[in-house]
């Protein structure tokens, strides 16, 4: 690992504090994303040699890197939390690569300043969650952070109990948050925050260069990627759990595996995150709190927007209209995703109305989400829609829908045209058959951990990896994978802590 630049670093002092990681003592891989590896072009033999072991636990920094925590503030569950940073995450640097630049990252390092009372240590559970949901977005085809290995070691970390502790490397083009503007405006440092900004417009969006308000196409084009996402997200059915400022991506990326989940049976008021008392980043929510933030980003830039607007009601004007952009890019991207699902490739008058109802009957039974999509998906291949007629009790209710959606479909094509087949290959391309549920994640954890006969076992974690990097493949010798929970699964709480 090699081909190291420092861009952050450049920025200066004021943007982050130089320090070494704090390595863990005899590390072991747990871990590996080989089509990451490919991506940042490392190959098999030094991903498996000692130095690379050695790298991932933090214990030796890789040639021409400069590792450093960088400073930012946010809101936390909607209250200003003041100065925050990377409590125990290490960026090394920016690796050059054929396939683009990726900043590399250690969590779990070790303490920072801005670790706050914490030990700056993760540990092997949430390590574990974060490689495998980073890796699964991926291969759902949502923005994410990526992850490259997990490295454990015996060395304990206390949380609710003591717990192993582990080093997650992730890889992303940036680590930027929007709790990184909010420091910088709050502190009223605008030299900074124009420097930051200036930065992130250079690498990340140079076509709001040319704007006649740079700092305004920037909140717009941040605005238009965080809706994206965040359509992909319920379109999904994930759960961030943990959507403060500072988890916020400024590239529109989900960032901060933390209490996630991806729901079992569909509740759109499921609260995934145990810690989150309040319900603020309930599943449902999560649009008008994405808004929440981005407004919060808005305000962040605000004195840079009117330096060039020249004055204060103009330069909220324009951010206002900025903001506006994600009002209409997520309802569209989330119709569009909804359109997919059910294998309508042009929308009609109705078929809004097609997607509200079906998901208000999923919500009345609580119908498995994931399992209902795919088998939905089936039917349409095969014309038989017995066995997602089996998943309902109210089968009456649900026949009406489904009579609504053939006649829909029929629009398309009738059964065995090739337009029909065109619908069922669309639904089998956006209704993934695999995702990472709380109770695989908790069985391949349990397993890493040795808890069933004291020996550290991650075939596990390496065949979910398998089935999440390509999840609308049906891999018949991992059917298991795609059930239904176990009734334990639901006993299962992920908090902060996670």
């Amino acid at each position: 690992m090699k081909n190291f630049n420092n861009r952050f670093a450049l920025l200066g002092k004021d943007f982050y504090t130089s320090l070494a990681p704090q390595g863990l003592p005899d590390p072991y891989m747990v871990c590996v994303s080989r089509a990451m590896a490919d991506a940042l072009g490392l190959n098999d033999e030094w991903m498996a040699s000692n130095e690379a072991l050695q790298i991932f636990a933090g214990n030796i920094a890789p040639q021409g890197s400069q590792p450093l925590a960088s400073v930012y503030s946010g809101h936390q569950f909607g209250v200003w939390a003041g100065q925050l940073g990377d409590g125990r995450a290490l960026l090394l640097g920016e690796l050059e690569t054929a396939n683009g630049n990726f900043e590399i990252q250690l969590k779990g390092a070790g303490r920072t300043p801005y670790s706050r009372m914490g030990d700056g240590r993760a540990v092997l559970r949430s390590s574990v969650r974060e490689f495998l949901c980073s890796e699964a977005m991926h291969g759902l085809g949502i923005p994410t952070t990526r992850a490259l290995a997990v490295v454990g070691s015996d060395m304990l970390a206390r949380r609710e109990t003591n717990e192993t502790t582990a080093v997650v490397t992730r890889v992303a083009p940036s680590f930027i948050r929007f709790g990184h503007f909010e420091h910088f405006a709050y502190r009223g440092e605008n030299e900074q925050l124009k420097t930051l900004a200036d930065y992130v417009i250079e690498r990340y969006y140079p076509e709001c260069k040319q704007a006649t308000n740079p700092y305004a196409a920037l909140l717009a084009a941040v605005s238009n990627r965080t809706a994206t996402m965040a359509a992909a997200w319920q379109a999904v059915g994930f759960c961030h759990g943990v959507m403060n400022t500072d988890n916020m991506s400024i590239l529109g990326l989900t960032i901060d595996y933390g209490p996630f989940q991806f729901l079992d049976g569909f509740n759109p008021a499921h609260i995934c995150n145990h810690s989150d008392e309040q319900g603020r980043y309930a599943y449902n929510r999560q649009p008008n709190i994405a808004y929440w933030n981005l407004f919060c980003l808005g305000q962040a830039l605000m004195p840079l927007i009117e330096q060039v607007e020249g004055d204060s009601d103009a330069a909220q004007a324009t951010a206002i209209k900025a903001l506006e952009g994600f009002k209409i890019e997520f309802p569209t991207a989330l119709q569009a995703k909804m359109q997919a699902k059910l294998g309508l490739p042009n929308a009609i008058d109705g078929d809004k109305i097609l997607i509200e109802d079906v998901l208000k009957l999923l919500a009345k039974e609580r119908t498995d989400y994931t399992i209902f999509w795919r088998q939905l998906s089936n039917s349409v291949a095969t014309n038989n829609f017995e066995p997602v007629r089996n998943l309902f009790i109210d089968r009456a209710t649900f026949d009406i829908w489904l009579g609504q959606y053939q006649r829909r479909l029929q629009t398309n094509g009738s059964w065995g045209s090739p337009a029909h087949a065109a619908c069922s290959d669309l639904m089998l391309r956006n209704n993934p058959k695999f995702i990472l549920r709380n109770h695989l994640a908790q069985t391949a954890i349990e397993r890493a951990q040795g808890k069933a006969n004291d020996v550290k076992d991650f075939s596990e974690a390496a065949r979910l990896l398998k089935v999440l990097e390509t999840p609308f493949e049906e891999h018949a010798d991992c059917e298991d994978l795609a059930g239904f929970p176990p009734d334990w699964a639901s006993h299962l709480e992920i908090s902060c802590s996670s």
